[in-house]
């Protein structure tokens, strides 16, 4: 099964670049997953600029992470971690490698330009093209409604909405939302 390694970057879209991310991104970064809007929805808060280098800089940080550039400038960043799908013992080898996640983070001054939505339908074109997946998953808070606005343009479907299954740094239980889709649902034209 092919793996982000084996992909030709940098992969371009209309308006975009999408390529792998360097610990020379983590500055770029930074400068939009520190603000409040999208710090709150982050699985970890770094205290400051120095921290965040060092956590982006790690290889189990930058192997499923890509950077999307609009006009030479860094916009955003994608997730795509390749794993197993679940499978019993007599199958579970040709479970292996079939389905991935996906996470993203945008800058706040591109929300509503389309921006996310054609860095992620390019991603997903890759998951199910080269990279031959069958499935892509997709998880988040359910007040983060932005993500999950995306989510439904890609195509995905709900398949699950968990009731206080997440603990927020606010110290609440927030709700979550899980989505997915599989190959042979995609959408053309995306």
């Amino acid at each position: 099964m092919p793996t982000l390694d084996d992909l030709p970057w940098p992969v371009a879209t209309s308006r975009l670049t999408l390529r792998r991310a360097t610990a020379a991104d983590a500055r770029a970064v930074w400068a939009y997953r520190r603000l409040p809007a999208v710090a709150e929805w982050m699985t970890s808060l770094a205290g400051d600029e120095t921290d965040f280098a060092v956590s982006f800089s790690t290889p189990d940080r930058l192997r499923p992470t890509l950077v999307v550039e609009h006009r030479g400038r860094v916009v955003g960043d994608l997730k795509l971690d390749i794993e197993d799908a679940w499978g019993q013992t007599e199958v579970v080898e040709q479970a292996r490698g079939t389905q991935a996640e996906l996470g993203w983070a945008f800058d706040p001054a591109v929300q509503g330009s389309g921006l996310a939505t054609e860095a992620a339908a390019r991603l997903l074109d890759l998951c199910f093209g080269p990279l031959g997946l069958r499935r892509v998953t997709a998880v988040c808070f359910a007040d983060n409604v932005p993500s999950w606005r995306l989510m439904e343009r890609l195509g995905m479907r709900r398949e699950a909405a968990l009731v206080a299954d997440s603990l927020h740094r606010s110290g609440r239980w927030l709700d979550s939302y899980v989505y997915a889709i599989l190959a042979e649902e995609r959408p053309s034209g995306l």
